[in-house]
């Protein structure tokens, strides 16, 4: 096989070739997309491709973190309700990008975009690896499913906010490398990581039900005379969970901390929301009756049997435990923990070992898993067109996207 055909490339460098094109794909429709762009209080009209991925929408706010820090005293307006603010923004990628900013002289829009698009090559090969490690048995079902998974998280419709001064990228660098760290049984390790992802994303609470299943499946296993689980394992473990407490608490309590209002974050996170009150799934009900009206039960049991259906379905059992769980946790979270909005879209790209589920739900012969892998590919790029247009271009001074 001559060195010029890719199939002879390093399975790093595949990976690598296949974020590259995809990302190179989100670029023209990003610069496309620019040129119908009007003027607006972050650009003027048919911004350059960095102003438009680096200035736009939560960009600015991460802008604000890197520039100005955090305040110290929550905004508030004339009714005395608490404003939209930078706290619902967690640090850890705007100072990186601070960090960078002060290292090159360069602005936060030429510093970010890069910044998130290079977090998300490093993703991808991480999450080649973890598919190998982590799923055997659904690799063996399913040839190439690596790079097939790093393929479709790639083409995924919202998978533009790769290359984004968003932080995605590093949040799904940080889950991959921590769910590889917990397959590979490197505890400790992975404790860093999870600490890391405190001040990175909320998702503590989902990664932690995956970490008590993992260490459950061991303990089972250990009982059984299958696995050994040392003493040390255990202390790993436990360090690990508290390392995931503590991620999911920290960042709340800063903030508590700094601003002298114990419920800080929560009234932040709040101002983002229709109704100024966090409570878990409600908000489902409200925003589905807003859109579908008398449809509204029929659209979320259908939209909740669906998300079911794929978490069951033969591909997805053929996963490793970590991989098969954390999407499940992941998606349960969001479910209670989010308001549906655009937003949503962006998340679900953290739950990226569905990529592999839809990957390998036909598995043989060869030509139909790749009309199948075709297909899905191709309805992603589609759909990745239709929410860049619809949902990144701001229409006029202060309007919501058309």
């Amino acid at each position: 096989m001559p060195a010029w055909d890719p199939r002879a490339w390093p399975w790093w460098a595949q990976a690598l070739a296949v974020y590259a094109v995809a990302r190179l794909f989100s670029a023209i429709v990003l610069i496309a997309t620019a040129q119908h762009q009007e003027a607006n209080y972050w650009s003027g009209a048919q911004p350059s491709y960095l102003e438009f991925v680096g200035k736009f929408w939560d960009a600015d706010w991460y802008r604000q973190v890197a520039e100005n820090g955090y305040p110290s005293t929550l905004p508030r307006g004339e009714d005395g309700l608490v404003q939209q603010n930078v706290w619902a923004f967690f640090p850890l990628f705007p100072m990186l990008v601070r960090l960078l900013m002060t290292l090159t002289g360069q602005e936060f829009f030429v510093v970010a975009p890069i910044l998130a698009l290079l977090l998300g090559a490093v993703a991808m090969v991480v999450i080649h690896r973890l598919v190998v490690v982590g799923a055997p048995r659904a690799v063996a079902a399913r040839p190439g499913l690596p790079l097939a998974t790093v393929a479709l998280v790639s083409v995924f419709p919202t998978s533009v906010v790769l290359q984004i001064g968003y932080t995605e990228s590093l949040a799904l660098l940080l889950i991959a490398t921590a769910l590889l760290m917990l397959v590979r049984r490197h505890y400790l390790e992975m404790a860093v990581v999870v600490l890391a992802l405190g001040f990175t994303r909320a998702v503590a609470l989902p990664m932690a039900v995956v970490i008590v299943v993992h260490a459950l499946v061991r303990w089972r296993a250990s009982r059984a005379g299958t696995d050994r689980l040392t003493g040390r394992d255990v202390g790993a473990l436990g360090a690990l969970a508290v390392a995931a407490g503590i991620s999911g608490v920290a960042w709340p309590l800063i903030c508590g901390w700094v601003t002298g209002e114990r419920d800080a974050y929560l009234q932040t996170q709040a101002t983002w929301r229709g109704v100024r009150e966090v409570v878990p799934f409600e908000s489902w009900g409200y925003v589905s009756r807003f859109w579908f009206g008398d449809l509204a039960p029929w659209v979320l049991l259908g939209s909740f049997a669906l998300i079911i259906a794929v978490l069951v379905v033969p591909a997805a059992w053929r996963l490793g435990n970590e991989l098969h769980v954390w999407p499940a946790a992941y998606l349960l979270y969001i479910a209670g923990a989010v308001e549906p909005s655009s937003s949503l879209a962006r998340f679900l790209l953290l739950a990226f070992p569905l990529a592999a589920v839809t990957a390998g739900v036909v598995t043989r012969p060869a030509r139909s898993r790749q009309l199948w892998f075709g297909l899905v590919v191709v309805a992603m790029l589609y759909l990745q067109v239709v929410w860049v247009w619809d949902m990144w271009r701001l229409a006029g001074p202060t309007g919501w996207p058309p």
